[in-house]
């Protein structure tokens, strides 16, 4: 894994970026900026793969399918850290943000968007879903930090060792803060 500082050249010139990270960082948020400002197709994990109307959890198969023709596509990028699901993602992957702010951070992020939302659509689900907040989804945030990010690092190992399912080496960039992600997009608005 190369986690590199933070260059304008190698971000504005990726074709496929993943952004992952805990639920409440900010992921979707910032995908969908970046798609803007990049010019790239905006593809988000839970409304394009994983759920149908109703909260209903779609087919496995069907969802790597959907992913599949999703990553073959020359231009996206796509928010969700969905663990089981690298092995199809990170080979595309041109570039990769994670962002890890604190847990608070992120328990915030969560119940902020969940008081916007609340018994509505959020523009990262599809029709039928309106936003909820779970107990299991807090303690899944609260432990994050413990349990899915020796996950990400692993994977992340795997995809620069090049083994065989993950292809070569790709940038990692991390962005520990909302600040962090903010001067990452005030970068990108500033000519070269």
């Amino acid at each position: 894994m190369k986690v590199i500082s933070g260059s304008k050249s190698t971000l504005a010139e990726a074709d496929r970026i993943l952004v992952i990270g805990c639920p409440g960082s900010g992921k979707s948020t910032l995908a969908r900026k970046l798609s803007q400002a990049l010019g790239l197709r905006y593809i988000s994990m839970d409304r394009d793969f994983y759920w149908l109307p109703g909260w209903r959890k779609r087919p496995r198969g069907e969802i790597d399918r959907l992913m599949g023709d999703a990553v073959a596509e020359e231009r996206w990028i796509m928010d969700g850290t969905g663990l089981s699901s690298f092995h199809l993602r990170l080979p595309r992957a041109d570039f990769v943000i994670w962002l890890r702010p604190s847990r608070y951070s992120c328990l915030y992020g969560a119940v902020s968007r969940t008081l916007r939302y609340f018994g509505r659509n959020r523009p990262e689900l599809p029709a039928g879903c309106p936003e909820r907040l779970s107990l299991d989804a807090l303690a899944y945030i609260w432990n994050f930090e413990r349990d899915g990010v020796p996950l990400i690092e692993a994977a992340l190992r795997d995809h620069a060792a090049g083994i065989p399912e993950h292809g070569p080496d790709v940038p990692v960039l991390q962005l520990k803060s909302r600040r962090r992600m903010r001067e990452l997009l005030d970068l990108l608005d500033r000519p070269a």
